[in-house]
């Protein structure tokens, strides 16, 4: 197959950059929330402007961390000729080093900016978690994933955080059942780093990323990654408890997928292969969101 030519710092390589597929990630934890919220304010006091908010600011947030993540992993070293994955843009040339960090600047501020206004219906408590985020945006591929801390931050970053704190900016509350939705959003979206650090395991481990996969080895890795999908469904049960039972059935249907998904990587194992069940797990991941907001919106 022929490859892709690049203009250097064209749309096409910022596109690519931007890795726009992965803003499935974003969507589902902010979708969920919403669909809570919807619930619990009903649809004439549901309030549309923190809503768009929060999703535009979930969204800015992720293509400012893959930004900086293919930067630095440039800078590092990680994202060699021997990488596994999806060509990076600092590492094929596709955009300048100087050009990226502006890029990363602009990013930032652009999510700051956007999420200041969520101070005025969040309170002033949106300030902490904003700083939060973008804090851990940057320690996440500077220090934290190397040292095998990227599941834990997954859960709390993609999960509990945008889960509660949208919730909250409807409501100004939060309940079990908000707190079981986050935990689920974090285990489910963590199946997606599994995936891409199960298939760059032997690069990480040659770059001294010790990444959760390196530590516990693969086929550990294997049977944590179909035991996520399960356990993220499992907590759905608490949404049986406050009367959403389609919220617990629906998703049922992403646990045969994941399933599917498990045995496939399995059979693979390693190489590039591993990219097309990234895609995979990719597309589950946002049908486990769409299918837990359909569940509750119906409830």
């Amino acid at each position: 197959m022929k490859e892709e030519v690049v203009k250097l710092n064209s749309p096409r390589a910022w596109v690519l950059a931007a890795r726009p597929k992965t803003l499935t990630g974003a969507a589902v934890p902010v979708m969920v929330a919403l669909a809570l919220a919807w619930n619990d304010c009903g649809s004439t006091s549901f309030r549309w402007v923190p809503a768009v908010l929060c999703v535009l600011f979930a969204f800015i947030m992720q293509i400012d961390a893959n930004l900086i993540n293919d930067y630095f992993d440039y800078r590092k070293g990680t994202d060699d000729e021997q990488r596994l994955g999806p060509k990076r843009a600092c590492a094929q040339g596709w955009v300048t080093l100087k050009a990226m960090r502006i890029a990363i600047a602009i990013t930032t501020v652009l999510a700051c900016l956007t999420g200041l206004p969520l101070i005025h219906y969040g309170g002033w408590e949106m300030v902490s978690v904003g700083v939060l985020c973008v804090l851990f945006c940057f320690l996440y591929t500077t220090h934290l994933s190397y040292r095998g801390m990227g599941d834990l931050l997954v859960l709390v970053f993609f999960g509990i955080v945008p889960v509660c704190a949208t919730y909250f900016i409807q409501t100004h509350t939060a309940t079990l059942e908000v707190l079981a939705a986050s935990l689920a959003c974090g285990i489910i979206i963590d199946t997606l780093l599994m995936v891409n650090n199960y298939r760059d395991r032997d690069n990480d481990r040659r770059t001294g990323k010790r990444t959760l996969v390196v530590r516990i080895g693969k086929q550990a890795s294997e049977r944590l990654f179909l035991g996520l999908g399960v356990a993220g469904c499992l907590l759905g049960l608490t949404y049986v408890a406050y009367g959403h039972i389609w919220a617990f059935i629906l998703p049922l249907l992403y646990l045969g997928l994941h399933t599917l998904t498990y045995r496939r990587m399995v059979a693979i194992g390693s190489g590039v292969r591993l990219n097309g069940i990234l895609g995979e797990n990719a597309r589950n991941m946002f049908i486990y969101g769409i299918l837990v907001t359909i569940g509750l919106l119906i409830g």
